[in-house]
């Protein structure tokens, strides 16, 4: 009878990827949580930890990332929990912090702006997961939902700061709200900042001007991160303005 030979162990780099990492996962649930936290503070009427709660998300969603890509534990379990988590961080939770403390009094119009920017928010990140492998890594198509839920969350966080309700402002915050889910769909490009090497040395400067950026930002955090967020939004449709003006001679020139 013929020896039988143990069947060698067949590795797949495929099982490898498939796995799930705990050190990035890690940040992606303390962004959920944080998520999920900013929903039950508005429903409680607690807009201004909401909103910094909303923050605290976009920090630790742009953390899991970059130590995914540092510690080579990428994996489509980490891309997909990824997703969900953004969704329910900077789509469910802003939608509903700018409803609860500005659009419920304006009746239908408000709960309909507040979709239009939920439905904005899931429209982008599904459009960025099926583009992802086509599109130019230094551009976003479309404001991104952590900007996005910031100009809303930084800007129900500068009015409690100044003592200004929802009530008095609310028309403001149902067109910022509009503004932001519509800008999520758009066709403008805005920078994604990817480029950025941290593990390349830089100039002196730069670390002195990064330390310059955390001491203006902590001199007061409402008003400088709104302001910081509203030029970025608004930076995106300048880009496409330029794009635009610049094409204009050029097609003049040649009919």
């Amino acid at each position: 009878m013929p020896e039988l030979k143990p069947r060698k162990a067949i590795f797949n780099p495929e099982l490898k990827r498939r796995g799930i990492y705990v050190l990035p996962n890690l940040f992606t649930t303390a962004a959920l949580f944080a998520g999920f936290f900013a929903i039950v503070q508005a429903m409680n009427g607690a807009f201004e930890q909401a909103a910094v709660a909303i923050f605290v998300a976009m920090v630790l969603d742009g953390l899991d990332g970059r130590v995914a890509r540092l510690t080579h534990t990428q994996s489509a379990f980490g891309a997909e929990y990824d997703s969900l988590s953004d969704m329910v961080c900077f789509g469910a939770a802003p939608a509903l912090v700018a409803y609860e403390w500005a659009l419920r009094g304006m009746g239908k119009l408000g709960w309909i702006a507040a979709f239009v920017y939920c439905v904005g928010a899931a429209l982008r990140l599904a459009r960025f997961n099926t583009t992802l492998e086509v599109m130019d890594k230094r551009y976003f198509q479309g404001l991104p939902s952590p900007a996005a839920a910031a100009l809303v969350a930084g800007f129900v966080w500068l009015m409690l700061d100044n003592g200004i309700s929802g009530q008095d402002v609310r028309w403001v915050a149902l067109a910022l709200t509009i503004f932001a889910g519509v800008s999520m769909v758009t066709n403008c490009r805005f920078h994604s900042f990817k480029g950025i090497n941290l593990r390349k040395s830089v100039p002196f400067f730069v670390v002195a001007f990064i330390a310059l950026g955390f001491v203006l930002i902590s001199s007061y955090p409402p008003g400088i991160l709104f302001g910081l967020f509203v030029v970025y939004a608004i930076s995106g449709y300048v880009i496409s303005a330029w794009k635009l003006l610049r094409r204009r001679p050029t097609a003049s020139r040649l009919g």
